[in-house]
């Protein structure tokens, strides 16, 4: 079925214990982290979303009780000179998890079909390429035992504009606005029509999307830490490890029976 981004924006308010559902959720998290090392899995989490769409709240949550020696969180912004005398997925290969890891990516490669197609940093013949090559690496990472989990944060132009406004009134949040974000506000039908094509191109058996509606920041973010958590539950074993022999005769010896 057909991703619009229109069925993504009741905005509807959490209804419930959201300190307490938020509370088990990320414990629920932080086993599937234990289960990633210790059955040596591997996985990829990528937060796609407008500006002030609540992307940096969503990865705070995530990761709020992760062990920090097994992710890394990796804030995508511009390409350096290195990165654009390669092909544009170079800079990806190098980030990707190793064995018993979760990489979360805040943006993605994804910016190839959406920022540099709108403002004209690719070509057309290379944002066009790029579907088919964004689709085949994909496909190499989860034929080589990765899992991506692939969010969409969406929200309406008023809200969007309401949280600007909240963060430009915020003396320790102001720096977060620049002047991208008025551009990128200014060309949103041409975002609309680039994340059109994207999800009908990238919207893959392997890699699938998940839309959120951001319209709502406590429903979005348990909305968010859900979906990885089921998708992650689906191909990582929730089975704990046995204490090895080896370690249980020296726990044996020095705490007796």
């Amino acid at each position: 079925m057909a991703i619009n981004l229109a069925d993504h924006e009741a905005g509807r308010p959490f209804e419930g214990d959201y300190a307490g559902e938020l509370e088990a959720l990320q414990e629920r998290l932080s086993r599937l982290l234990v289960a990633h090392v210790v059955h040596r899995k591997r996985s990829v989490v990528l937060i796609e979303g407008w500006d002030a769409s609540g992307k940096g709240g969503a990865i705070q949550r995530l990761t709020a009780k992760w062990d920090p020696r097994h992710f890394e969180v990796w804030p995508i912004s511009a390409p350096t000179d290195e990165e654009k005398a390669r092909h544009f997925l170079w800079r990806f290969w190098k980030r990707l998890p190793r064995t018993g890891e979760i990489a979360v990516f805040d943006r993605s490669w994804y910016g190839r079909v959406l920022v540099e197609r709108v403002e004209g940093y690719a070509s057309e013949a290379e944002w066009r390429r790029a579907y088919d090559e964004i689709n085949e690496f994909e496909a190499q990472q989860a034929g080589d035992g990765t899992t991506i989990v692939k969010i969409f944060l969406h929200v309406t132009q008023e809200v969007q504009d309401q949280r600007l406004k909240a963060r430009l009134a915020h003396p320790w949040k102001c720096w977060k606005v620049g002047p991208e974000d008025f551009r990128n506000r200014e060309k949103r039908p041409a975002y609309l029509a680039a994340l059109a094509e994207m999800f009908a191109h990238n919207d893959t058996h392997w890699a699938p999307w998940h839309v959120i509606d951001g319209n709502d920041k406590k429903a979005a973010r348990i909305a968010v830490l859900t979906t990885i958590a089921e998708r992650l539950e689906t191909v990582v074993p929730l089975t704990a490890l046995k204490i090895s022999p080896a370690t249980a005769e020296l726990a044996r010896r020095a705490f007796g029976d």
